[in-house]
């Protein structure tokens, strides 16, 4: 008789029971409910625990996929998710070794500003599914990049690449994703896995772009089931600078380019957990010097550059998991009295500093169009957000005030320390891509640095 996943999570324990005895981390638990199968490596405890059978187990394990070499006509790549489920369609971009790129599958609801997205580091670990079905028809550039890297796995679009159409393309899209080594399967149904993650939660896949056409559904699947989740995960030290360096570029400005800032006013060191480019241009063009250090700076590592101002940039990965190391050296930087500006990672890190904790998410904020009420002044803002984690605003401590709220599903987007100049965001005010209704946070951190001067 089929012992359902379900049903050995509970004689287990529950979830969280789960999590301790196999040594995982409780979503990876959920992903296992979620995929309908336990990983094989587990099965020695678990029977040991519940009194089942290997025989148990491995009727268990009787749905899953096998070899499989009737691809669909015209098909040339696949997202497969930990599930079974395969969406096919087209590849593009570079073709994937046998062990195909695994990540968390999420999805991104922006319109514009692919270019950003794909660079973006907080997209470390993740595979991206573009609910915009145009994407690639402006081309690619020079100047839009966010890091010097795609930390993105792959990406997930409804419609075929097309010729780039824009003045400012260079190189279309898939010449460039194939120059960095990243896949994308176009012809998808989009909305469908979006509808998946929106009710079920963000799950696992793996892409599959193989060059002589052969797929191994079986191996793929269970690449995608072993894979622990995001949960756990310091991504951070994986994608931050590997040694100090000093920024000066600003903001891109029409018919000029980037500039330079040449008279700065203050000291800024930017705590790199995967810092995008246009915050660091948001800085400089605030007046800012700015000297990057990398995510495992000590206090005493940042204190020493002497800055006006510490800043704590966005990253990827569970902030429980980059805290071990983080968290110390914010301390340290509050107890010095400096002001501290935090957004997304940052601000999840801020506010672990301060003894709060934080959560992951069913399918996080993604994309350009996302509404955040400020309570301080009632306004509500269009931000641009990308994140699967947030801070539990009931942990935060009675000298920290929640500022601001997402009018989507009323989780924390802000806060403010109540006796000392610290401050963060979950949201992203440098806004690329997307809308700078929230650019005055910068000016908030710079009045904060002339107050103490």
């Amino acid at each position: 008789m089929k012992t359902t996943v379900g049903a050995i999570i509970d004689r287990l324990g529950g979830a969280d029971a789960a999590a301790r005895l196999t040594g995982v981390s409780t979503e990876a638990v959920r992903k296992w409910r979620q995929a309908g199968v336990v990983p094989s490596r587990h099965w020695a405890t678990v029977i040991a625990a519940t009194g089942l059978s290997l025989a148990d187990l491995q009727a268990d394990q009787a749905g899953e996929i096998t070899a499989m070499t009737d691809v669909p006509e015209g098909a040339t790549a696949c997202l497969l998710l930990a599930d079974g489920t395969v969406f096919w369609g087209r590849g593009f971009g570079a073709h994937t070794p046998a062990e195909g790129p695994v990540g968390e599958v999420c999805f991104n609801t922006g319109m514009t500003g692919y270019q950003e997205t794909l660079t973006d580091p907080s997209y470390a670990g993740q595979i991206i599914t573009f609910t915009f079905p145009h994407i690639g028809n402006v081309g690619t550039n020079d100047e839009d990049l966010e890091a010097g890297n795609i930390a993105a796995r792959g990406l997930v679009v409804q419609q075929d690449i097309t010729q780039p159409s824009n003045w400012r393309s260079a190189v279309g899209l898939d010449s460039w994703l194939k120059a960095r080594g990243v896949t994308g399967v176009a012809g998808v149904d989009t909305r469908a896995i979006t509808v998946r993650i929106r009710d079920g939660g963000a799950p696992s896949g793996v892409l599959a772009f193989p060059a002589d056409g052969r797929f191994d559904l079986a191996a793929l699947r269970a690449a995608a089931v072993a894979w622990p989740g995001l949960e756990g995960m310091d991504l951070a030290k994986e994608i931050t600078c590997a040694q100090t360096y000093a920024w000066d570029e600003t903001l891109w400005a029409w018919g000029e380019s980037n500039g330079r800032q040449t008279a700065p006013k203050h000291h800024v060191v930017a705590v790199d957990y995967g810092a995008k480019r246009n915050i660091l241009r948001c800085l400089a063009s605030a007046g800012c010097r700015v000297t990057v250090v990398p995510a495992s700076s000590s206090a005493e590592d940042i204190l020493r550059h002497k800055p006006d101002g510490v800043f704590l940039s966005n990253g990827p990965g569970d902030p429980a998991a980059t805290g071990v190391y983080a968290v110390p050296a914010i301390q340290g930087v509050l107890a010095a009295g400096l002001p501290v500006f935090g957004i997304c990672l940052g601000h999840q890190l801020l506010a672990r500093a301060l003894g709060a904790s934080t959560y992951k998410m069913g399918r996080g904020h993604r994309g350009a169009n996302q509404p955040v009420q400020d309570l301080t002044t009632g306004k509500v803002e269009i931000t641009s957000q990308n994140h699967g984690f947030a801070v539990d605003p009931k942990t935060l401590p009675a000298t920290a005030t929640v500022t601001h709220v997402s009018l989507f599903d009323g989780s924390n987007e802000g806060l403010a320390c109540t006796d000392r100049p610290a401050f963060s965001v979950q949201y992203h005010p440098e806004a690329s891509p997307g809308p700078s209704d929230s650019h005055y946070l910068f000016g908030r951190f710079v009045e904060m640095m002339e107050t103490r001067t």
